[in-house]
């Protein structure tokens, strides 16, 4: 009797806890992948998004650089002929559109790096990067500064350290 007893507790000893063991693990393990694969797309997505994100910027930016080296020779150029009292009032107003235009651009430019630096900065899949990003912002806030004082040589050379910046960011966003 004590030996169909010590069988009995035994079997049951071995099969209980291998059966609910092993239930247990195939539901964690199949839970444990699916949630580690939509985590990992998650991350990856989000990390596709903010480099597409960086490098819009870097497009952007870019082709308005390009294009203020041309401005900012004619805004001087006007300049130079207003001191000497040779520019005509349309050239004038044109110029004083020009550097509205400048000015405007490069506010946008450091408010759309403010919005992408706080994004990577509440955005947990962008945090590790936006150490790198931050003060992309304050680099266009001191383009702006110097484009208010009608500095928009100083103002480009700024942005092209911002670009630099985001290019960057975009290198070790690829990694």
């Amino acid at each position: 009797m004590f030996k169909r007893i010590a069988t009995a507790s035994l079997v049951a000893i071995l099969i209980v806890p291998a059966a609910a063991l092993g239930q247990t693990r195939r539901r964690s393990s199949g839970s444990r992948t699916s949630s580690t694969a939509t985590a990992t797309q998650r991350v990856s997505q989000a990390r596709t998004a903010g480099a597409q994100r960086v490098a819009d910027q870097i497009k952007l930016m870019t082709r308005f650089v390009y294009l203020l080296g041309g401005v900012t020779s004619g805004i001087a150029a006007v300049d130079e002929a207003a001191k000497r009292n040779e520019a005509t009032p349309e050239l004038l107003q044109r110029n004083q559109q020009n550097k509205a235009t400048v000015k405007t651009s490069i506010q946008g430019f450091r408010e759309g790096l403010d919005k992408l630096e706080v994004d990577f900065r509440n955005q947990p899949e962008l945090q590790p990067f936006y150490i790198k990003l931050a003060g992309s912002a304050a680099g266009a806030a001191t383009a702006e500064d110097q484009a208010a004082s009608n500095q928009f040589d100083a103002a480009g050379r700024s942005l092209l350290n911002v670009i630099s910046r985001l290019a960057d960011v975009l290198v070790i966003m690829r990694q």
